[in-house]
């Protein structure tokens, strides 16, 4: 999978990360992995691995996704937690969708039949269900699982979105704007492992508004 570059959003990641590098580097993709400059511990503990640090020029989980973005070069990209709830074993089926049945984005889902979460709470569960079910009303979003990033992309579809959040609101952002750009959007099975180390940076109550604020915005504006 050369033609794949992961893009690893990391704060305070200094237990989990090398961890998770560690797992990859049986992969041949790229690594990139996107951070603030004032994060000193986690830029330690990873300098010696195979990987690209990349500093954002501003704070935030959209704001290093966005970087990400605009710096791939290969024809395919992957979001990819820093904490090791991903499991780099479902990348291939990923992948194939985009390859072989020409998806343009796929979206993998905790929620599919044989699915689950080893790190959902019955408040993100909630939470995620009353989104997942506002995209389907408000936006005809056919995925099942909205506030989950782990998804995989072509580059070039991706770069032209034209994304704008710098927090998480950006999870429903992408999905939004991909489906009114009218690319070929598909779900994938999944399974969220539970995280290495550390905490959750998502405040479900304060992160929770800023989504639905950032999804009202997105309604009207496309109403005008």
């Amino acid at each position: 999978m050369s033609d794949l570059t992961l893009i690893i959003p990391a704060k305070n990641e200094k237990e989990s990360l090398p961890k998770v590098l560690d797992e990859l580097g049986n992969f041949n993709f790229k690594k990139y992995v996107i951070l603030e400059a004032s994060d000193k511990l986690t830029i330690e503990a990873i300098k010696n691995y195979d990987c690209r640090i990349i500093y954002q020029e501003s704070k935030g989980y959209g704001d290093a996704l966005k970087k990400g973005i605009e710096t791939v070069d290969t024809e395919f990209l992957c979001i990819f937690n820093a904490d090791g709830s991903f499991n780099p074993k479902e990348l291939g089926l990923m992948i194939n969708k985009l390859k072989d049945d020409k998806y343009d984005f796929v979206f993998a889902s905790r929620y599919e039949k044989n699915c689950g979460s080893d790190d959902d709470t019955l408040v993100t569960l909630i939470g995620n269900y009353i989104f997942t079910f506002l995209g389907k009303i408000f936006f005809k979003l056919e995925i099942t699982d909205i506030l989950y990033t782990f998804v995989m992309a072509r580059a070039s579809c991706a770069k032209e979105l034209k994304l704008t959040a710098k927090d998480f609101s950006f999870c429903v952002e992408l999905p939004i704007k991909a489906h009114r750009a009218s690319y070929k959007i598909c779900t994938s099975k999944s399974f969220e492992r539970s995280r290495i180390a550390g905490k959750k940076k998502v405040n479900a109550f304060k992160d929770g508004l800023k989504i639905l604020f950032s999804m009202i915005k997105l309604f009207f504006r496309h109403q005008v």
